[in-house]
């Protein structure tokens, strides 16, 4: 099978017919003792590979250097562990079980350091096995769908060996290299390797929802590997010029640029490119990146510095984890001490993402393994790797919703991580908190009550002086700042809202302001940004009567802030959640001197029925 449009040298066989070779006689050129490098993911030379292990009896020591590799691995079984002991970057499922079982390795290292490896010396590599295009008119064979580190290592090998493929997608970029720096070509007219998305379960749609709404207009994104950041592609259907810097692309690529979302017109570096260093989907994609202008492949060294990724104007990273404990630590590489993956370019995106202006460095995990092991743990697993520390973290994302714990005390990370977890596991992540100090241990009283708030609750309110105000539900994370809010009322406003002579408000009443179930009891805020952080300018909040289905509302305005119809907006939106809560109305208390309080329910819309007995008007508002 040849491609359709050629865009290579038709006549390559027979011109450069010196280096032209079948599989056997290129690898008989390999020696006992040599590191052979393996081209990656779907660009793994197959044909070269089957023909390597079938001089198994003639060969020793030969060690197999790889990143991610695709397709079978016939060299990674114990029989020939001596033979090929496979030293590997990040642990495909083809080498997993060698690796585990002990006679394989593992070498963690960042993404972005391997090209130093090999061009310093400090990872000599003898031979490369690598899978290319034919060379075009100019000489130059792409290296197609995996450019990442195969281009370094072929640039710092001692002898490159070529699966030439016409079948390769020709991509662009910095993707070539010039025949003359190959050896030996092997020709092979083979389909590409195709790699299919994992079937979807339960939660992911819900973390593809919440990772679309971090993800701002004239983001330039990046998409670790897995289901969970693939997730976030139908999510991105309303965005407008989301631009991409990426390791990998998949077949969700398709749809957002050919609908317009993806343009890369806004971003800082390689505007109007797709960035990318490998390719892992199907034929469909395949086809697509061909020849494709679009598209800059370019190696790991550049794709992956975190200084280059920083210099993208609102960087969005997407990575995954295996567990994070609740101090911020996530393990992404292992399971207890059992090596499962790598580090990759989880580092190398999350440091520049977190550097970029207005970026979101995000991992993203379902709440449980198989349904009955939680992913937000107490402490790491035995033998558990760190690769993102407790200092790297900032975002982390479940289907129960978005914990943000940079600059967070342990105690806000703690609370915040339980907040979305899931629910069968959180009373035990509590007991655990207050056992190890993490927590107060006052907060035990809460624990049916640590939930994140609903994603829907979140709008913007315009002040008379052109301010912006933010109005959201509480988060878990918001008790000193509610303490900062109450601390700051005049006396008279306190006097109003609690209808109780008070120098302040006591902790453990803020705390039930706080530690809410979002249904029976609902906290919202309004919040304007400061030079350290978002500051509480209002509260309000209702609670819910079971036996009548109405729920008391309230709420207070810092006094600076008031006559400036916050009230009349906050309880506007109370009313839109506890509608959707079906709530069948509201009642209220209010001081006969609190006019401003009166004003907004009577001019409410509802049908308001109140009456005034001894100084204390009773309100019941239906919806």
């Amino acid at each position: 099978m040849t491609k359709k449009n050629i865009s290579y040298n038709p006549d390559w066989q027979s011109d450069y017919a010196e280096m032209v070779v079948d599989a056997q006689e290129a690898v008989s050129q390999i020696q006992p003792g040599q590191s052979v490098f393996l081209g990656t993911g779907c660009a793994t030379p197959v044909e070269l590979v089957k023909t390597l292990v079938a001089r198994a009896r003639e060969l020793t020591d030969i060690e197999i250097i790889q990143l991610l590799t695709r397709g079978d691995a016939p060299y990674a079984t114990q029989e020939l562990s001596n033979c090929f002991p496979v030293n590997s970057f990040f642990i495909s499922q083809n080498v997993r079980d060698i690796i585990q079982e002990g006679f394989g390795d593992y070498t963690p290292i960042f993404l972005s350091d391997i090209p130093r490896l090999f061009k310093s010396g400090k990872m000599p590599l003898d031979v490369a096995l690598i899978h290319v295009t034919p060379p075009d008119a100019d000489g130059l064979c792409s290296l197609g769908v995996s450019v990442d580190i195969v281009k370094s290592a072929a640039e710092n090998a001692r002898l490159v060996i070529a699966q030439v493929n016409p079948q390769m997608p020709r991509t662009l970029g910095n993707s070539t290299l010039h025949v003359y720096d190959i050896d030996y070509l092997v020709p092979v007219d083979v389909p590409i390797i195709e790699n299919h998305p994992p079937e979807s379960r339960p939660g992911t749609e819900e973390i593809g929802e919440y990772l679309g709404g971090l993800v701002e207009d004239g983001s330039t994104i990046q998409l670790g590997i897995g289901r969970v950041p693939q997730a976030v592609a139908p999510f991105l259907l309303k965005k407008k010029d989301i631009g991409i810097h990426t390791e990998m692309l998949s077949d969700s690529i398709i749809d957002l640029v050919e609908k317009g979302i993806i343009t890369g017109a806004l971003k800082s570096m390689d505007r109007n490119k797709i960035v990318a260093s490998f390719v892992m989907g199907t034929q469909r994609l395949y086809d697509y990146i061909d020849n494709n202008p679009l598209f800059s492949f370019n190696p790991t060294e550049y794709v992956n510095d975190p200084f280059i990724i920083s210099r993208q104007n609102k960087m969005v990273a997407i990575n995954v984890a295996i567990e994070v404990d609740l101090t911020g630590q996530v393990c992404s590489d292992s399971i207890g001490y059992q090596f499962y993956s790598g580090i990759g370019g989880q580092l190398d995106f999350n440091r520049g993402a977190a550097c970029s202006e207005n970026g979101k460095a995000i991992i993203a995990l379902h709440s449980t393994a198989r349904g009955d092991r939680s992913r937000i743990v107490s402490t790491l697993a035995p033998g558990a790797g760190v690769v993102t520390t407790r200092g790297d973290v900032h975002y982390v994302v479940t289907e129960y919703g978005v914990a943000y714990l940079h600059g967070k005390s342990i105690q806000e990370r703690a609370l915040a991580l339980i907040g979305i977890a899931h629910p069968d596991f959180r009373e035990q992540l509590i007991k655990d908190a207050i056992e190890y100090k993490y927590i107060r241990a006052e907060l035990a009283d809460y624990s049916g009550n640590i939930t994140v708030r609903p994603k829907e609750t979140h709008t913007t309110f315009l002040l008379n002086n052109g301010a912006q105000l933010t109005v959201r539900s509480i988060h878990l994370t918001d008790e000193a700042r509610v303490r900062e809010l109450f601390h700051s009322l005049s006396q008279r406003s306190l006097y109003t809202r609690f209808m109780s002579r008070m120098k302040w408000v006591p902790r453990k009443q803020v705390q039930k302001f706080v530690y809410i179930d979002h249904r029976s009891e609902v906290s919202i805020v309004a919040t304007i940004p400061e030079a350290d952080g978002d500051t509480i300018v209002a509260i309000g909040g209702y609670y819910l009567d079971l036996s009548t289905n109405r729920a008391e509302v309230a709420f207070v305005v810092l006094d600076k802030y008031q006559q400036q119809h916050i009230g009349s907006f906050l309880f506007k939106q109370l009313s839109t959640i506890a509608k959707r809560n079906g709530i069948a109305g509201f009642t209220a208390e209010v001081l006969d001197e609190n006019k401003a309080m009166q004003s907004v329910f009577n001019s409410s819309g509802l049908a308001v029925k109140s009456r005034l007995r001894e100084g204390i008007y009773h309100y019941d508002m239906a919806f």
